[in-house]
């Protein structure tokens, strides 16, 4: 199995304790996601994130075909960083960081996405020929989005 490994860094000025409660809230999931995924919660979620979270989704990744996408909250260190794994859905394997830290004049936040496709020996061209593509242009428009909404930090 091949892992695929997208690493994004965005700078807000907002403090840390408003990143970390907009981002760890995953009612603001499809205000950042591209309106043609089409993703909706279709759980009830707490307001607090916590480890052990179950969060269910609908999205339409490729052609506009649904699907249902299965994620767990695996590990959650307050004001820190944060990590869902998935546990039903597109890909055969995804693990993803959600890490903050204070800067001077806002946060910083990395994405460390880990991940792998469920094509075997086509995993390495689908990736680099079409999902790659797709992730980068998932992880553009939400800096667009944020930047939007908070500002650009300097």
């Amino acid at each position: 199995m091949k892992i695929f490994r997208l690493h994004e860094t965005q700078r807000l000025p907002i403090a840390l304790d408003e990143a970390w409660r907009y981002f760890s809230s995953p009612a603001n999931l499809e205000e950042i996601t591209p309106p043609k995924l089409n993703l909706a919660v279709t759980n009830e979620l707490p307001e607090t994130m916590h480890a052990g979270m179950i969060i269910t989704y609908r999205v339409r990744p490729l052609l506009g075909i649904p699907l249902n996408w299965v994620t767990e909250i695996t590990h959650v260190v307050e004001g820190r960083y944060f990590v869902d794994e998935q546990r039903f859905g597109p890909y055969r394997f995804w693990h993803h960081q959600h890490h903050f830290e204070a800067i001077e004049g806002g946060v910083r936040m990395d994405d460390i996405v880990h991940y792998a496709l469920p094509l075997g020996p086509l995993s390495g061209p689908v990736n680099r020929l079409i999902v790659k593509k797709e992730l980068d242009g998932i992880f553009r428009f939400r800096k667009e989005v944020l930047e939007r909404k908070f500002g650009r930090a300097g």
